[in-house]
């Protein structure tokens, strides 16, 4: 169960976690806390829902294309089957296009751009492939390791904290973090592997659930702390949250820049490394099996190689050569395809069988929240909705 739990955990703390703060950060750290936990808690909430489904079938392999095949017939199913396999695919290119860029300048490789993504890929994929049980056991490991690299980062950053700087707030810039909070906490891809792993035992199913977000959202918590307590919304420079947010960099990049310490910087990219390797282990293995149900390839022989094959070779290739064609479709489809397939759909799903008028009510609750994160999401990616920062705002909050 723990080992599930901690797969679960690894799909969630990808090396986005490094970048979220910087994104709701500018909402100030109040807000952006407790719109995280209303986050985490429907994020768990429609795992729940979608694991009952996959619980009751009871199949080795049932997985996401057959759940969607159920829910919205065949039509539908293969709508959300091309959605998902973009956010799977783009997932790993993004990994890959990440990981080789930080092997590169963790270990000064003499090589290409290409030839590290290809050690990278060969390294990462050979762990993914071994199996299951192997593959708990070694993210097990690496998530000891990331934690240890993430506690480095929390013990060097907290001593800039400045408490006052948590007391800043601007409710206007909320909404545009929600829908990054929503990617944040998708971790359901996941689901099918973790029922199959725990031999369809609902209750362990549950607490593997409960487990493996609990440990994600506490890291996400006290990174939040760190990063809004330590650095200053705006200002001169660019060890700021505002240069940061604008520059697409990491808290890492400003960070640095306020400690001074070149170990900073090389723990954050050990920590973003393992947790780059994590994340592709946990959503490959979960892309591993929507491919296998989708194509209905068995998990043996040459229908587990094809499966192998048809998972891992797309995004290989296409990071090597068009890296910007899928990563530019995630960003339009990604959180819209999550917050539909994982956060309406779910809900739905909970309005639909529920027997109980409470079940019932919380199913519109769930379907009415992700309502407005999706139209926040697709009101940004459309551009018809644009929330700027206000700058004086800002810089007035640096004076308290």
């Amino acid at each position: 169960m723990w080992t599930a739990g901690i797969l679960i955990t690894g799909n969630i703390v990808g090396a986005g976690i490094l970048g979220l703060p910087i994104n709701t950060g500018l909402a100030g750290f109040g807000l952006s806390t407790a719109s995280m936990l209303l986050v985490w808690a429907l994020m768990l909430g429609t795992a729940l829902i979608l694991s009952k489904r996959v619980l009751e079938s009871r199949q080795e392999d049932f997985d996401l294309p057959s759940l969607f095949g159920q829910a919205l017939g065949p039509l539908g199913k293969w709508l959300a089957v091309g959605a998902n396999l973009l956010i799977l695919y783009g997932l790993l290119v993004a990994y890959l296009s990440g990981g080789a860029g930080l092997l590169l300048n963790l270990c000064h490789l003499p090589f290409s751009r290409e030839v590290a993504m290809l050690i990278f890929f060969c390294l990462i994929t050979s762990l993914t492939l071994f199996g299951l049980a192997f593959l708990q056991k070694g993210n097990a490991f690496l998530m000891i390791l990331m934690w240890l690299a993430f506690g480095g980062l929390l013990l060097l950053a907290g001593s800039k904290v400045e408490p006052s700087r948590l007391t800043y707030a601007d409710p206007m810039l909320l909404p545009s973090a929600l829908p990054i909070m929503v990617t944040a906490f998708h971790f359901h891809n996941i689901i099918p592997t973790t029922c199959r792993s725990l031999d369809w035992d609902a209750k362990s199913v549950a607490k593997a659930l409960l487990i493996g977000t609990l440990i994600g959202l506490g890291m996400n918590l006290l990174w939040n702390v760190v990063v809004t307590g330590s650095l200053p919304v705006s200002g001169p420079g660019e060890s700021n949250i505002l240069y940061a947010f604008d520059h697409g960099l990491p808290a890492t990049v400003p960070l640095s820049k306020v400690i001074s310490s070149s170990i900073f910087t090389t723990v954050g990219m050990v920590f973003a490394l393992l947790a780059i390797t994590t994340s592709y282990m946990a959503n490959g293995t979960a892309l591993m099996g929507f491919v296998r149900d989708m194509f209905s390839l068995p998990d043996r022989g040459v229908g587990r190689v094809l499966t192998a094959l048809i998972t891992f070779v797309p995004p290989l290739l296409v990071a090597v050569f068009y890296p910007g064609l899928f990563l530019k479709a995630l960003d339009v489809v990604g959180g819209v395809g999550i917050a539909l397939l994982f956060g309406v759909l779910p809900g739905l799903l909970l309005f639909k069988d529920s027997q109980s008028t409470l079940g019932r009510s919380l199913g519109i609750v769930i379907v009415a929240c992700f309502l407005v994160v999706l139209l926040f999401e697709m009101g940004q990616e459309l551009g018809l909705l644009s929330i700027d920062a206000d700058i004086e705002v800002w810089k007035a909050a640096q004076k308290i």
